[in-house]
């Protein structure tokens, strides 16, 4: 099917997503390097009780990749935003020995609805990008301060997207992070992920890594796919009522994405 810039935009994200379509993608080439990293999301360090248990996972999640070469995390770092189950999040998975990318959660926020302990244990990581072997990466901020759902992408972010998109290579293989979904009918999606979707429409998007839904979700766009996955939790439970706890072990080859969930042995 070929659409024009003009075309694609009048359909919108939602519509492309419904027809498998991502018209951005078909105009890839020059495959760029491979390479493997991790993805987790919700973790929600609560108190001293998660140590040991955050400790287990770290070692876990060494061994399931250890050719991985940096680890995306998809928000909730914190259970309740407080600056020390922040940082001894932080600190706790700065043993994988390799760089972590963090976005916020709604979870990341203190009880004033303040992100001022994430950005300081978590600095520069609101909406950044960075490049891989040839792959761009993008981190969002989907937040509505303390939030869960019915809420809406901040207009800060729309906003830096407008202003840095043109910087990228459209060509690229490019991978989204946020903490909230943005796959249709998805529970808690924002009520404006089209308008952040919608922006991607000519950009080789290949991947979409997200939580705050403690569940797997798939959403197919072509051999693209927006996911949510289950919490790696020690105090809170999947909402999809399954019990493994875990992250995705992915690799990037050929300029794709392929993942495989590794579930915790506690």
């Amino acid at each position: 099917m070929e659409l024009t810039r003009r075309e694609m935009l009048r359909l919108g994200a939602g519509a492309l997503l419904a027809y498998g379509l991502w018209p951005g993608r078909l105009s890839a080439s020059d495959a760029p390097g491979d390479f493997t990293f991790i993805a987790v999301n919700d973790l929600h360090y609560r108190d001293e009780g998660c140590v040991p248990w955050f400790q287990n996972v770290v070692r876990q999640m060494k061994a399931s990749a250890p050719d991985a070469e940096f680890c995306l995390l998809g928000g909730d770092q914190a259970d309740e935003g407080e600056p020390a189950q922040l940082a001894n999040s932080r600190e706790i998975f700065l043993g994988l020995g390799m760089p972590l990318h963090a976005v916020v959660g709604n979870h990341d926020y203190f009880k004033d609805s303040t992100r001022t302990a994430y950005e300081r244990v978590f600095p520069g990581q609101i909406n950044y990008a960075f490049e891989h072997r040839g792959w761009q990466f993008l981190a969002l901020d989907t937040t509505q301060g303390l939030t869960a759902y019915n809420t809406a992408i901040p207009a800060d972010t729309l906003a830096w997207l407008d202003a840095n998109l043109p910087k990228l290579d459209r060509r690229k293989p490019t991978v989204i992070l946020t903490h909230f979904p943005l796959g249709q009918n998805v529970f808690a999606r924002p009520r404006n992920a089209d308008d952040l979707l919608n922006r991607f429409l000519d950009i080789n998007l290949q991947a979409v890594f997200s939580g705050h839904y403690h569940g797997f979700t798939e959403r197919a766009v072509r051999q693209a796919a927006l996911t949510t996955d289950r919490c790696c939790s020690r105090v809170r439970s999947n909402h999809d009522g399954s019990k493994e706890k875990g992250w995705f072990v992915c690799k990037a080859s050929g300029g794709r994405i392929s993942r495989k969930f590794v579930a915790f042995n506690a």
